[in-house]
């Protein structure tokens, strides 16, 4: 049986580590969030397991992953290695003491990606393959995605995980250059999508507004497939404009709407993940 898994989540302690991507603007997320904030939320949505995010650039985010991953609810996590310094980043890697690692990524916000394909990155990602893990990533500009097009195409045992549904311009309603983006990024078979919500989108929103999802949803539905896709919640950053049980229904019922079979749904809600982390049960 398939379980329901949400695939992009978060817990931190607010005092215990600096978030540079927090603004003014995100005061409702300077507070802790921990376990036993979000078990509620996920017995009230039927979801049984999550993947939890890194979500600052540091090797002491690793610890606290560590620790999170004890929680029985968590059934993978994606680390924090410094991508850019290849070398660095198979240390990090290394010594990596985190149980139920499935992945990797560091935030990249806006920045060129052109040493993603240089020859030492490239050997990193091939290790990286060959350890079972996903590099989970937003790519937001087009020059970014052609950089990751060009490392998927290099290292095609390497699954990518593109987080938020590689921030389209939701808040703004223009369609390119992220439609084209998004279809090329499909061309490869080695990338996935999460269908959630990323922070630009929800700082630019002033509230949560899900008739404004159908159409990007549609378009990497149609081009993704259900097996390259699965629904994340990105709790607790969702609570800038909504609730969990909020987010999680929208986008559920917007995703399913274009996939009417059962079997596909389980891919939505946890094949997809599953196979992409390789979580097991």
């Amino acid at each position: 049986m398939t379980r329901t898994i949400d695939s992009h989540q978060h817990f931190w302690r607010s005092a215990a580590q600096e978030q540079p991507w927090r603004t003014a603007a995100h005061g409702a997320l300077e507070r802790d969030f921990e376990p036993e904030d979000l078990l509620p939320e996920l017995e009230a949505a039927g979801i049984d397991a999550t993947v939890v995010m890194q979500s600052v650039d540091e090797p002491a985010e690793n610890v606290r992953l560590a620790n999170y991953a004890a929680w029985d609810r968590v059934a993978g996590v994606v680390g924090w290695v410094p991508l850019q310094d290849p070398l660095a980043a198979s240390a990090e890697l290394d010594s990596m003491e985190v149980p139920k690692l499935c992945g990797i990524r560091a935030l990249i916000a806006d920045d060129p990606l052109e040493w993603l394909t240089a020859p030492d990155s490239l050997a990193f990602f091939r290790d990286v393959a060959d350890r079972g893990l996903a590099w989970d990533v937003v790519p937001i500009t087009a020059a970014q995605s052609r950089q990751v097009i060009a490392l998927a195409n290099a290292v095609p045992g390497l699954r990518i995980v593109v987080d938020h549904l590689g921030r389209p311009p939701i808040d703004t309603g223009v369609w390119e250059p992220w439609a084209t983006n998004m279809r090329e990024l499909a061309t490869n078979p080695g990338v996935a999508v999460k269908v959630s919500i990323g922070i630009n989108v929800l700082t630019a929103w002033q509230k949560w507004d899900s008739t404004a999802l159908p159409r990007y949803i549609d378009f990497v539905a149609e081009n993704f497939g259900a097996e390259r896709l699965m629904l994340g919640s990105n709790w607790p950053v969702v609570l800038l404009r909504t609730t969990y049980a909020e987010a999680w229904r929208d986008l559920s019922d917007i995703v399913f709407a274009h996939f009417p079979h059962e079997s596909d749904r389980r891919e939505l809600v946890g094949g997809t993940a599953e196979r992409w982390y390789g979580l097991g049960n």
